[in-house]
């Protein structure tokens, strides 16, 4: 009589024990990390890991499942094989520490039954760096110009739904950074100057459980970079990840509502292990609010985002903004800016 009085479903249950189990096992994870911090500096090219997507950034950078179209080459490339329209494109600001800007954008095409193919890029804006030169004066160095520092990746993708329960795709990039030039003491001079190709590949699985699924991702493998003598590897990162729309087990609400959930559990070369969570309220699909957290991060922690979408004339139109807290530093602000057809 109790459950009749209030309604429950049955399968609120479900959600609830899946819930309790997933931040019971972050709260334990969470407390392992803390304990101690390992691999810290080892990798180069730093810009790769920066959250290209304010949607995704929103939800904490949980986003190996959820994400779908050209935004899913950056965190899973199957995800393209998810998305609900023929063409796809999204490009984000980041105003991210110091004074520092990246700007990425992607774009997929379904070509049917053969797949889906996709280009994306990441760019970086270093803002104005001035080079110096140790001199006998009073100063003790010399102006030398502006210092020429730029970081770029650029990427095809291809994906592919093997079945309607599983998903796999993949991402071959030339990632390139310039440090700018290096005055040997013989006055001539050095460019520091390094690129190559890198890989990132990731699957998704639908168990047949509504809309949960679970899947993972592998971004940045490549071979050892080298500066002069010394030799590093890109951030190779592995993630494993569960999402599902809590939502699908709360049938009395309505189609209007969708709850997303994902838990990523995130393993950097880089760093000791991390854990990303995230959550998604959409309302009619057309008015969004999320929220996230990076567990053993060094710099980010807590995120909020906003998101809009609206269709006009057979165009989707989306707008996402995300607010990360970055810790001792200024917050970091993203917008993105989509379409699709």
């Amino acid at each position: 009589m109790f459950f009749t009085l209030f309604n429950f479903d049955k399968s609120i249950f479900k959600v609830i024990k899946f819930i309790i189990i997933t931040s019971f096992a972050i709260g334990i994870t969470h407390t392992k990390l803390n304990a101690e911090l390992i691999k810290v500096a080892q990798s180069g090219y730093q810009f790769l890991k920066i959250d290209a997507d304010a949607r995704a950034a929103g939800m904490g950078g949980a986003f190996t499942l959820v994400g779908s179209g050209a935004s899913s080459m950056f965190y899973n490339p199957a995800g393209m094989a998810k998305a609900t329209h023929n063409l796809d494109f999204f490009s984000t600001q980041t105003n991210w520490l110091a004074d520092i800007r990246y700007y990425s954008l992607g774009i997929t095409k379904k070509l049917g039954n053969l797949g889906t193919v996709g280009f994306s890029m990441l760019s970086s804006d270093y803002g104005q760096i001035a080079g110096t030169r140790v001199a006998d004066n009073t100063d003790g160095y010399i102006e030398t110009g502006n210092v020429n520092v730029e970081a770029t990746s650029l990427g095809l993708s291809f994906a592919k739904n093997i079945t309607d329960q599983f998903s796999v795709g993949g991402q071959i990039k030339y990632v390139s950074q310039n440090l700018g030039k290096t005055l040997i003491p013989d006055g001539s001079e050095k460019l520091n100057e390094t690129g190559g190709l890198a890989y990132d590949f990731g699957t998704i699985y639908y168990p047949g459980i509504k809309s949960f699924r679970f899947g993972m991702g592998i971004r940045n493998f490549s071979k050892n970079f080298k500066y002069e003598d010394d030799s590093f590897p890109l951030p190779l990162t592995f993630t494993m990840g569960a999402a599902l729309d809590v939502m699908d087990f709360l049938s009395r609400f309505g189609e209007d509502h969708n709850l997303l959930f994902e838990a990523d559990a995130v393993h950097p070369i880089d760093y000791s292990e991390r854990l990303n969570i995230g959550w998604e309220y959409g309302y009619r699909k057309m008015v969004f609010l999320r929220s996230g957290y990076k567990f053993n991060h060094d710099t980010e922690s807590l995120s909020f985002g906003l998101g809009f979408s609206l269709k006009l004339s057979g165009i989707l139109t989306k707008v996402n903004y995300s607010f990360n807290d970055a810790g001792d530093f200024d917050p970091v602000n993203r917008i993105s800016l989509g379409i699709s057809l």
